[in-house]
C-alpha cells in the first residue's frame, strides 16, 4: 500500500510513498552490485544525446540474474530488497550449492521460500520453467524472446503476461499491453506476477523528488526565442502554429508516429496492442 503523510504543505498532501515494510532491513549484497556511473545523457564523445539528465542521488548497481540456468538446484529466498534501478523489488536467492543471485521478486514470494529452476518442476510462483512446461492460462513474467538469452519482457513492477495457447514449437502469449505474441516454447519464463503492483499508484508531489532521480526541468518550446526553438518568439504568447508542432530539430512531434516497425519480428504479433 502507498503511504501517505499529513498535510503539513502543498507538498506533503499530495504526496505518496511506497510502504517498504515488507523488504528485508539490510545492505545489497557486496558481491552482487557494481558502481553504476553517471553520464547525465552524454555518449563518449560527451555530447549531450539524451536532454534533461544530470544529478540525482548516487544508485548502486544490483546485478540481476536474467538466465536462470541452476536446474535442480533449491534457492532459499534470504531477502526482498529495494531496488532503485527498477520499479519492482529484488529478491536475494542462496543456493544450496553456496552461490548468491539477485532475482526479480514475484508477487507472493516471501523470504523463508524456496524456488527452483528447470523442466520438471512444480509452475508456482517463482519457479522458472520453458514454455513448454507451464499450463495454458498460467501469469508469467521474466520470459526470454531466444532461448539462453535471459529474460527480456514483462519486467516492470505488478506486470504479468498470460500464456494463451501452444502450437508447434511456438507458445501464444498475452501481454500486458494487450498484444499477442509468439514466442518459442523453448524460451523460459518464471511463474506469477511481479511484485510491488502498488507502484503505479505512488504520487511524484513536488518536483524535488523528481530532481532526485535524475531528471532536470523541461522548457517549453514556445516559451524559447527563435533561435533556439521553432516554437519560439513572437509578441505575446502565441500558439504553436502551422503546419504541426516540431522538435528543437524542425522534425514533426506531438502525435507523430516514430516506432519502427521491425520486419523479423512483424511475423510472430498475433494482434497488435492497437487496432
Amino acid at each position: 500500500m502507498a503511504k501517505s503523510f499529513r498535510p503539513t504543505s502543498p507538498a506533503r498532501r499530495e504526496m505518496t510513498v511506497a510502504d517498504f515494510s515488507g523488504l528485508t532491513d539490510k545492505r545489497p549484497e557486496a558481491s552482487l552490485t557494481k558502481v553504476r556511473k553517471q553520464h547525465s545523457g552524454r555518449n563518449n564523445h560527451g555530447r549531450i544525446t539524451v536532454r534533461r539528465r544530470g544529478g540525482g542521488n548516487r544508485r548502486i548497481y544490483r546485478i540481476i540474474e536474467w538466465r536462470r540456468l541452476k536446474d535442480g538446484i533449491p534457492a532459499k529466498v534470504a531477502a526482498i530488497e529495494y531496488d532503485p534501478n527498477r520499479s519492482a523489488h529484488i529478491a536475494l536467492l542462496h543456493y544450496a550449492d553456496g552461490a548468491k543471485t539477485y532475482i526479480l521478486a514475484p508477487r507472493g514470494v516471501n523470504v523463508g521460500d524456496t524456488l527452483l529452476s528447470g523442466e520438471n518442476i512444480d509452475p508456482v510462483p517463482g519457479n522458472c520453467l520453458p514454455l513448454r512446461s507451464i499450463p495454458v492460462g498460467s501469469l508469467v513474467h521474466c520470459i526470454e524472446m531466444k532461448p539462453g538469452r535471459g529474460a527480456q519482457l514483462v519486467r516492470a513492477a505488478g506486470t504479468s503476461a498470460q500464456l494463451m495457447a501452444k502450437e508447434g514449437k511456438y507458445a501464444q502469449l498475452r501481454m500486458p499491453s494487450g498484444e499477442y505474441r509468439l514466442v518459442l516454447q523453448d524460451c523460459r519464463a518464471t511463474v506469477g506476477e511481479v511484485g510491488n503492483e502498488d507502484h503505479e499508484n505512488i504520487t511524484i508531489g513536488k518536483a524535488g523528488r523528481v530532481r532526485h532521480m535524475g531528471r532536470r526541468p523541461k522548457v517549453r518550446g514556445k516559451a524559447m526565442n527563435p533561435v533556439d526553438h521553432p516554437h519560439g518568439g513572437g509578441e505575446g504568447r502565441n500558439p504553436i502554429g502551422m503546419p504541426s508542432p516540431m522538435s528543437p530539430w524542425g522534425k514533426p512531434t506531438r502525435g507523430k508516429k516514430t516506432r519502427k516497425r521491425n520486419k523479423h519480428s512483424d511475423k510472430y504479433i498475433v494482434r497488435r496492442r492497437k487496432k
